[in-house]
């Protein structure tokens, strides 16, 4: 008898098709906005008329904008700030995302549903709203938490109290993101190390934790990249304390340039050295935190 194969279907273009809108989105809000601000870094406005001015128009600058940009010590201090703030947000958002994820995969854990709520509701609350909450809290004048006896916003303390907003914000994703990954894991894994006489903190260290590593380096990478963009929180918190500028991190800079003092150009400059720092940053993190788990796993 004769074998019969059922021909292939041919999709032809669909899949292209499915995927357009989010290329089109793509194109229209990250590369055309990203390709004017690249236009706008190598050009500058030049007043005309002497003195008093007549009139400006828009010059080439070549690589004008960016030697003033590498040269601008505001922005070398936010660089500066943004790296202390990232010390404190990075591995504390890791850390407790991870934490929180074990302790919810735990088989004598209660109430795992209302607590995986309750961690990830943060989440959900905008940046700028979770700033103003935890700035009122701050505040002496209004902080049921410290008072008078405790400055939220003096030299040091500021980083923990603008990196506490971004952590309390970050955490319940990353949870969630390793969590699940720990949840797909066999449970035979679990279960015969419990035969082997492995306690629970020996299979959570041993076993589940270095299954998870891919999850947590991607966690880490969504962390820095956020660390990288900070702006929100201690923009919100700015008009509450004098601790922070308005040019404390880079981005606050850029928005200053931008729409204070109505430089577009240095603004579109420093965005670019900005974004390519941030791509250099976070291709390195992702090559020394896979190579220690792979250095782990072997």
């Amino acid at each position: 008898m004769a074998r019969t194969t059922t021909p292939a279907r041919r999709t032809g273009g669909f899949p292209y098709l499915l995927v357009l809108p989010a290329v089109l989105l793509f194109a229209a809000f990250v590369v055309a906005p990203g390709g004017y601000a690249l236009l706008l870094s190598f050009q500058r406005r030049k007043v005309n008329g002497g003195l008093l001015g007549g009139g400006t128009h828009t010059v080439f600058a070549g690589l004008a904008n960016y030697r003033d940009v590498l040269g601008d010590s505001d922005l070398w201090s936010g660089v500066l700030r943004m790296l202390a703030l990232g010390a404190v947000t990075v591995p504390a958002t890791v850390f407790f995302a991870l934490l929180f994820a074990v302790l919810l995969d735990l088989e004598r854990t209660r109430l795992k549903r209302i607590t995986r709520l309750t961690i990830f509701l943060p989440y959900a609350v905008p940046g700028v709203i979770a700033s103003l909450m935890w700035g009122f809290l701050y505040l002496p004048a209004t902080s049921p938490i410290g008072g008078d006896r405790v400055d939220f916003f003096g030299q040091v303390a500021v980083y923990f109290s603008v990196g506490n907003v971004a952590v309390w914000g970050a955490v319940g994703f990353n949870m969630i993101v390793i969590y699940t990954a720990l949840r797909a894991l066999p449970a035979e894994l679990s279960e015969s190390a419990r035969l082997d006489g492995a306690s629970e903190r020996q299979i959570v260290l041993r076993v589940k934790v270095p299954m998870v590593m891919p999850a947590v380096v991607m966690c880490t990478l969504f962390t820095v990249l956020a660390a990288l963009q900070v702006f929100n929180e201690p923009n919100t918190l700015k008009p509450l304390s004098n601790a922070v500028s308005s040019t404390w991190v880079p981005l606050m800079k850029i928005y200053d340039d931008a729409f204070g003092n109505s430089d577009i150009y240095s603004a579109a400059a420093t965005s670019v050295v900005l974004t390519a720092a941030a791509l250099a940053v976070s291709f390195a993190t992702a090559r020394i935190i896979q190579s220690r788990v792979q250095q782990e796993a072997a």
